[in-house]
């Protein structure tokens, strides 16, 4: 079959997406490739089309279980036979998947990196036809990666082992320039097709709030968004619990997830939120990598996460149906002591030497303070994080994100600048910005007065300014350069030689300020985007309602996720296309042969009875 008929029989659909035919017909030219492709844009596709072309057998390298179940669960759905090997089966099961992928009975093989070098799957590689490696979620090979697993390394130990070297293909969602180059480097790329389709996420809305009443806001969300499936991160596993417990308080139905859980609990929290038994999942960010949820329509963080690239690919588990959703982080600043605390625990790792942690803990330090400035900045949201990953537009407001769409004013604070300039320059460029701001607003605190610092002429300068302010203004020129921080958990700032331009006679500098209370802060802007359902007439509205009660129905009896069956996306084009015979349901957007074969039937008599 050509490219296209694979994709139309097998998957259903009339069309690639952006990147992904040129992603495709690199590999089926027998060239390595590296593609970069946010979450959604549709990456398995990629390697799954030629490895259904291949002649021979594709090997994902995959990170975690409950990525390969699902995707494992989606192709036999789809009528592709592929499995998976990880720790979750036997040994006879292994044995026995490695046995009839020899035979030929599968095209896709799943395997844990954990696995790659072990003796029965190297037995397997050196005697099987393998087409192609593929490396899902690749960052996680880079020790500049978010993810960085020595694991990852021993891909590089496999590919040199074939003897006759297959095409080699790497993806992943997120990755800065130094990341792109490992990836390339490590892996032993040659000559590879490289796509970047861009990191924006247009479907879904980012915001930041800054609240002391994270409970009672999450409540008012999930109140406001009934029906909806969602995910909230904590950072840590006792804000898992305590938020779980108050959901459950609350009736909500909730399922919770961390590795303080055994297996069986947490295997048990997961299948509920996947099979829709579950509104929402409560999880640390132990949960998600690789889940293939696409019916998620928000992700709420109760803590902000350790780096942007975290972030990036945590909030990209809303939406995957490209359909709107919502992204939006609580932030506290305690938020940030708790990270500087994981980080230094991180000292207790014996696999890497001194040197190296040094390394680790700097650069962990330095993505810290580019999460933190995310959660401080005013300018639009989307637009900082595109900037973070190397990618830059013309525009300078998204229109859907909380900051595009907020209200702000303009306040001239180049005189606070000036002062903030003339303490730091004072005082020795010895202090953290805690001591800094107290010393501006002249504190008699007895750690202040063990500085002797009331000696200063700043001392008190600016006496009557709010700490919200000053703390404002001080994120603002360490996210314009004219400051700088150590990179360690003591932060201590220091002045740039920019910081000189703001002294000069006639300089000024404006920041974007708020003065809305939390009270009027509640009232937050809803997205720029309107749901997709919101397309559909009454009519169509309890259409859909009756097909994904179809949906569950089937997904039960066949103990199935509801979205392998159908997507919400499908759903809502059978809606508007109301299909009666096969030829019309085929034409439904995610509808392919085996797709219908299995479930079309039911589909076009629920159809024709809410008709």
């Amino acid at each position: 079959m050509e490219k296209l008929e694979v994709l139309k029989k097998v998957f259903g659909y009339d069309s690639f997406r952006e990147g992904q035919e040129k992603i495709i017909d690199a590999i089926l030219r027998g060239q390595d490739v590296l593609g970069i492709m946010p979450t959604g844009a549709g990456k398995s596709i990629c390697y799954q089309v030629p490895a259904l072309m291949f002649p021979g057998i594709t090997v994902v390298v995959s990170p975690l279980i409950s990525l390969m179940i699902d995707q494992v669960k989606a192709l036999n759905d789809a009528g592709i036979h592929a499995a998976y090997i990880n720790s979750a089966l036997t040994e006879t099961q292994i044995t026995k998947a490695l046995y009839n992928a020899m035979c030929g009975r599968y095209k896709i093989v799943y395997v844990a990196p954990e696995r790659l070098e072990t003796d029965r799957f190297l037995e397997f590689v050196m005697n099987a036809d393998i087409s192609m490696i593929t490396v899902d979620e690749a960052h996680c090979i880079s020790q500049w990666g978010q993810d960085f697993r020595p694991s990852y390394l021993k891909i590089v130990n496999l590919i040199k082992r074939f003897p006759k070297r297959p095409v080699v293909s790497a993806f992943t969602a997120t990755a800065t320039q130094t990341v792109k180059e490992d990836i390339q480097c490590i892996l032993g790329l040659q000559n590879p097709e490289v796509l970047i389709t861009g990191f924006d996420r247009k479907n879904l809305y980012f915001e930041v709030r800054k609240t002391k009443q994270k409970d009672a806001e999450i409540l008012d969300y999930l109140e406001k968004h009934k029906g909806e499936s969602g995910i909230i991160y904590c950072s840590t596993r006792k804000n898992v619990d305590n938020v779980y417990l108050m959901l459950r308080k609350n009736r909500i139905a909730a399922a919770r997830y961390h590795a303080g859980l055994d297996n069986d609990t947490r295997k048990e929290s997961q299948e509920d939120f996947i099979y829709d038994r579950a509104q929402v999942i409560v999880a640390t960010n132990a949960f998600g990598m690789g889940i293939d949820k696409s019916n998620v329509r928000f992700v709420l963080h109760y803590n902000m996460p350790a780096c942007i690239e975290n972030y990036y690919q945590e909030a990209g588990r809303a939406g995957r149906d490209g359909e709107p959703a919502e992204c939006i982080l609580f932030y506290s600043p305690q938020d940030v002591v708790i990270h500087e605390f994981l980080i230094e625990q991180k000292g207790q790792n014996t696999e890497f030497t001194q040197d190296d942690l040094d390394v680790i803990r700097e650069n962990d330090i330095r993505r810290l303070n580019k999460m933190r400035f995310y959660c401080a900045t005013k300018e639009c949201l989307r637009e900082y994080m595109l900037n973070y990953f190397g990618e830059y537009t013309n525009r300078r407001e998204c229109g859907n994100c909380g900051n595009c769409n907020a209200s702000f004013e303009e306040k001239d604070v180049t005189v606070l600048c000036r002062d903030m300039i003339a303490c730091i320059r004072e005082s020795g460029q010895r202090y953290g910005m805690g001591v800094i701001m107290g010393i501006l607003r002249g504190s008699n605190t007895a750690k202040l007065k063990s500085y002797g610092v009331s000696r200063y002429e700043t001392f008190g300068i600016q006496s009557k300014t709010s700490e919200a302010q000053l703390k404002a203004v001080a994120e603002e020129l360490l996210l314009k350069g004219y400051l700088t921080e150590t990179p360690d958990i003591y932060r201590i700032i220091k002045l740039d030689k920019t910081c000189e331009e703001l002294l000069d006679e006639g300089a000024s500098f404006l920041i974007r300020w708020s003065e809305r209370t939390e009270k009027m802060a509640e009232a937050k802007v809803k997205t720029a985007k309107s749901r997709a359902t919101d397309t559909l007439s009454p009519k169509q509205l309890a259409l859909f309602g009756a097909l994904k009660q179809l949906r569950l129905t089937l997904a039960r009896e066949e103990n199935l996720p509801p979205y392998i069956i159908f997507s919400d996306k499908t759903l809502i084009d059978m809606c508007h296309k109301m299909p009666h015979t096969q030829q019309e349901m085929l034409d439904v957007n995610g509808v392919g042969e085996n797709k219908f074969a299995r479930y079309g039937e039911a589909f076009i008599r629920c159809i024709e009875q809410n008709s």
